[in-house]
């Protein structure tokens, strides 16, 4: 009997494995896609300097944030990291706002939260439109229902308080929504005075800073803006994905007397300004947060911090204006004529005559390893965009791109326009 039990068992011990590989193979012969190829490689990406309009190269101390083990999304060590970004988000934008947050996407959804907390169909809404970004905000305020009228100027040109006072006298909107850094055509928009001539006017103010945060001078208390956003991926030389933004108490008491809820539940500021603490209730379970996406963002506002605006201002400053002489050097022809009206974290040059602009960009990261890139919306085929962001913007990596432009100038060739 015992002798029995022993061969069953071995005999089971045998047809084990193979009964095994029978039923992996029954399994597998359900599967009709494969995996992918590509996937069963490693991960492989070459060594770039991002000079273009952003994303910007990431300094290793941010890709160390980004890189750490994930905590829960409501840990204590979490929420602790939120209220630090927060509190660099108020220094950087100069703001005491409490309604002070990160939106978890780009700057993008930054922009579509701000609209659609502030907007409800039928609200009138003037956009300044001198680039893409006041075209995009028009299109998404229409999606809104909104009652939309748009406030023109060329590209490369900015808006004067006359300008602006004109659109309000005539459309009465309850929003104004204007640009700070245009990335698209290089412009950058004054701000004085603009706050308290919309509040003379009944009118908000909501400015898009995604590009200028950080390189150019902004004050949203003291010029009564009242929201403000930005992304993670320029001056604060984190990865995209996060945006941060505040609104005043102005845009607070507006969106407290809305008719409707927000069209959006995931970019609900009530439900927002819970999960962040801005609102001194308990916080509640909203989503998921992009964890290692804030580690990142907060380094980011960290740094920044340990700078100091004042410094980083002047830092972009100088390394756009010795750009911008460099460029002229070459030949080349600034796109926004007027010194004060170009954004020094990014700089526009026309396409020479006669080159293809699309052999120039390629011609740098082919054989420079650098990315520029041409136009973008009313400046397609118009211009080449340069960008010098955060840890980016040094003399050095003028230096070099000045030298890949020459370069590139020398060898790509113009006869086939």
């Amino acid at each position: 009997m015992h002798c029995s039990a022993v061969l069953g068992a071995a005999r089971a011990a045998a047809t084990a494995p193979l009964l095994g590989m029978a039923r992996r193979a029954m399994a597998t012969s359900l599967l009709r896609v494969p995996p992918p190829q590509g996937l069963l490689r490693p991960l492989a990406m070459p060594q770039r300097l991002l000079l273009g309009p952003g994303p910007s190269n990431v300094p290793p101390r941010i890709l160390a944030a980004g890189g750490r083990q994930l905590l829960g999304h409501m840990h204590p060590e979490v929420l602790q990291v939120m209220d630090e970004i927060k509190a660099g988000i108020q220094y950087a934008f100069q703001t005491q706002n409490r309604l002070t947050l990160a939106i978890s996407g780009t700057g993008h959804c930054a922009m579509e939260a701000a609209l659609l907390n502030l907007l409800e169909r039928g609200d009138t809404t003037l956009v300044a439109v001198n680039g893409i970004w006041g075209q995009r905000a028009a299109d998404i305020a229409r999606r809104l229902g909104a009652n939309v009228h748009e406030l023109l100027k060329p590209p490369g040109e900015y808006f004067t308080l006359l300008d602006i006072e004109e659109g309000l006298m005539q459309h009465k909107p309850l929003v104004l929504f204007i640009t700070h850094g245009e990335s698209s055509t290089g412009v950058l928009q004054p701000l004085e005075g603009l706050g308290e001539l919309c509040h003379r006017h009944g009118c908000l103010l909501l400015v898009d800073a995604v590009a200028s945060l950080g390189g150019a001078p902004i004050f949203m208390d003291q010029q009564e803006i009242d929201v403000l956003y930005t992304g993670s991926q320029k001056v604060l030389n984190a990865p995209p994905g996060s945006a941060p933004i505040s609104f005043s108490e102005r845009a607070r008491e507006k969106m407290l007397r809305r008719k409707t809820k927000p069209p959006s539940f995931y970019l609900d500021m009530g439900w927002l300004a819970n999960y962040w603490g801005c609102d001194g209730e308990p916080r509640r379970y909203h989503h998921t947060a992009p964890i290692n996406s804030f580690f990142s963002l907060r380094e980011g506002l960290a740094m920044l911090a340990e700078l100091g605006l004042e410094r980083s201002w002047e830092c972009h400053r100088a390394n756009c204006a010795q750009l911008c002489q460099g460029l002229r050097d070459l030949g080349l022809e600034l796109f926004v004529k007027e010194e004060k009206a170009r954004l020094p974290t990014i700089t526009t040059v026309r396409v020479p005559e006669g080159y293809d602009w699309k052999e120039i960009t390629a011609f740098l990261m082919d054989n420079h390893a650098i990315e520029i890139a041409g136009g973008l919306g009313p400046s397609v085929g118009k211009v080449l965009r340069i960008g010098l962001m955060g840890c980016n913007s040094t003399s050095s990596n003028v230096d070099r791109v000045l030298r890949a432009l020459r370069d590139a100038l020398g060898r790509c060739r113009r006869s086939r326009l």
